[in-house]
Order: structure tokens, then C-alpha cells, then sequence
């Protein structure tokens, strides 16, 4: 039996101020990228570099289809916000949960997600209209 986990083993959640982003859910790829730095200095006296690591953020990319008109409602709130025109800041939040053949279960929590631009992609008369929402955060683990 395979251990591997597979697409079809995800699931990613997009909660908003309201909770659960019902219009993010036609998602067709995901990733998302611990960026650290290594920083590197020689010594004298030493024959070898010493080497240290950085956490700087992380960011991803959801690629979706938009499948229904709430999406834009969401588009919307993350305007809002980075106009600032929200009474109260809004926080959105993304979960990806990877469930293993063997049952074991990891989930992967990027809390206070800012956005990038948010782009509408209407391919041609035969293609679903899509678009790629790319985040950022300093918040983000796994939890077992």
C-alpha cells in the first residue's frame, strides 16, 4: 500500500472575520513555501564557515476556479482591508489538512495571511473562469 498522501487526501480552509470562506473551494493546486535564509560567516582561526538560519515568512499560491459569486464578497473583504476601510481588521486564516493512507493526519495552519494582487483570469468561452490568490504570513506550523 502506498504511504504517499495525494491531492485527493487535502483539504484547505480559508477562514475569514466571518469564518469559513464557503466561495474558496474549487481549488486546483496549492503550495506553500517556508522561506528561511541561511546566513553564512568565516572566522579566523576556523577552516570552515559557520553557518545559521533565519525564518523570514512564508508564502504560497492557490490556484481555483471561482464557483460561485461569493468569491468576489471575499475579494471584497481583502480590498477592504488593505484600503483599510474595515471598521475592525479583518484576519483571514488558511488550513491545509493532509490525511495519510496509514490514518496519521498533519495539518498545516498559516494564520494572519495578507494577500497579494488578485487577479481574474477568463481564459476563453470554453475554459472556467479562474484566478491565482497568493499569500504571505510570519505565522505558519505544522501540528500533528
Amino acid at each position: 500500500m502506498a504511504t504517499r498522501v495525494r491531492g485527493q487526501e487535502t483539504s484547505i480552509t480559508v477562514s475569514g472575520p466571518q469564518g469559513v470562506e464557503q466561495s474558496i473551494d474549487a481549488i486546483k493546486s496549492f503550495e506553500a513555501e517556508f522561506q528561511i535564509d541561511i546566513l553564512s560567516e568565516g572566522y579566523l582561526g576556523e577552516t570552515a564557515e559557520r553557518q545559521d538560519e533565519i525564518f523570514v515568512k512564508v508564502t504560497g499560491k492557490a490556484e481555483l476556479h471561482i464557483p460561485s459569486a461569493d468569491y468576489f464578497k471575499f475579494a471584497n473583504k481583502v480590498v477592504s482591508r488593505a484600503q483599510r476601510r474595515d471598521g475592525v481588521q479583518s484576519v483571514f486564516n488558511i488550513s491545509t489538512s493532509l490525511q495519510f493512507p496509514d490514518g496519521r493526519r498533519v495539518r498545516v495552519l498559516f494564520q494572519d495571511v495578507s494577500f497579494g494582487s488578485i487577479p481574474l483570469n477568463i481564459g476563453g468561452r470554453d475554459e472556467y473562469v479562474s484566478t491565482t490568490i497568493e499569500f504571505a504570513t510570519s505565522k505558519g506550523k505544522f501540528l500533528f
